[in-house]
């Protein structure tokens, strides 16, 4: 889990209710402190293991502009921050036995 700010808390956009805040902005932007400010580490946690099954569906390359521009967009929707569908990915819910 990303690390959480024990002295402050933010009104996670994501889970919809008041939890401990990320230590710092996932990325030195605007959106980045916009993350810091309206997502939780909760909620950022929860995004780190979706963005894996992106990553690993599309073969994204982060170190490409194209890779991480698509990563934006796809958190952007997955917050809410922006309209649209998120891409599908090959994972699938495990069947309850």
């Amino acid at each position: 889990m990303p690390k959480a700010d024990p002295n402050r808390t933010v009104q996670c956009m994501k889970l919809g209710k008041e939890l401990p805040a990320l230590a710092k902005p996932p990325f030195p932007t605007e959106f980045g402190k916009y993350i810091h400010d309206h997502v939780s580490a909760e909620g950022w946690d929860q995004w780190l293991q979706e963005s894996v099954r992106y990553i690993n569906t599309y073969r994204v390359d982060l170190s490409s502009r194209e890779g991480t521009d698509f990563m934006m967009k796809q958190l952007k929707i997955w917050l809410g921050v922006e309209e649209g569908e998120l891409a599908q990915t090959a994972w699938t819910a495990p069947e309850d036995e």
